[in-house]
């Protein structure tokens, strides 16, 4: 049975499943629940060890390791990476087509699978960047109900002695100060929830060489080293660091 190219444009709910032969011919096109059974038994029309395609979408995780352990050589494309033209007419199937149709042209740009102790690991480190920023945002709140009880910090650094010291000290109207009672209960609980996962990612980490390499360099501590380790992943994937470097963003673009 020859080799089929297959497209999945994958959604919450539903999935559409585009199949092609080497020639470009269609062989089928089927609309099924995003579920791991409806997903097998469709893939089971694939043959041996097709070439699927998917888009990183919401929660494809599943989807990737459930279809390699179906046998499939998976493909993941890149969200920015490929040019989808200015077509008239979008829907499902004519995603999941022309996802199907640029694997097979070999004009795929294509996303890295991470394996599944990356992506938990980077589970880990993006939910710890998610509660910073819900402290970040509860301590700018703290100063806009300060702002507007024309109060100005004390201090720089109003999570100090020196400014919790003056936070206690305010006299608000009733809803002011419920509202800065609510949101200092919620930095507290945040900064527990932050030092507990700082604590755990770096029990997970603590035997890993690159995270312990990584910190030998100036200005790179346990957080900045975990965000290294869990966002690049195998460094091995890069060719040299040249192409490190064109990944993270830090080398200019040319278009001609």
């Amino acid at each position: 049975m020859e080799r089929q190219y297959v497209g999945i444009d994958l959604h919450r709910r539903t999935s559409t499943i585009y199949r092609m032969n080497a020639e470009g011919e269609m062989l089928g096109c089927v609309r099924i629940p995003s579920q791991p059974l409806e997903l097998a038994e469709a893939m089971a029309e694939a043959g041996d060890n097709p070439e699927v395609v998917l888009e990183s979408a919401y929660g494809w995780y599943w989807a990737a390791d459930l279809l390699q352990e179906l046998g499939a050589n998976v493909h993941l494309a890149h969200p920015l990476g490929n040019n989808w033209g200015h077509r008239r007419v979008k829907n499902d199937e004519r995603d999941a087509k022309d996802l199907a149709a640029m694997l097979r042209l070999g004009r795929l740009a294509e996303g890295w699978i991470a394996p599944p102790e990356t992506r938990e690991l980077r589970e880990l480190v993006r939910y710890r960047f998610r509660l910073v920023g819900h402290r970040s945002s509860c301590k700018a709140q703290v100063h806009g109900v300060m702002a507007k009880n024309g109060i100005l910090p004390a201090l720089g650094d109003m999570w100090g002695q020196g400014g919790t010291a003056q936070l206690d000290a305010l006299e608000l109207p009733k809803a002011y100060a419920t509202r800065l009672d609510s949101l200092r209960h919620l930095i507290a609980f945040l900064d527990n929830e932050i030092d507990i996962f700082d604590r755990y990612i770096h029990h997970q980490l603590k035997d890993d060489p690159g995270y312990n390499a990584i910190q030998k360099v100036d200005g790179i501590g346990k957080i900045l080293g975990a965000i290294f380790v869990a966002e690049i992943g195998d460094v091995t994937r890069f060719p040299s660091p040249k192409q490190l470097c064109s990944w993270a963003g830090l080398t200019p673009k040319h278009r001609e």
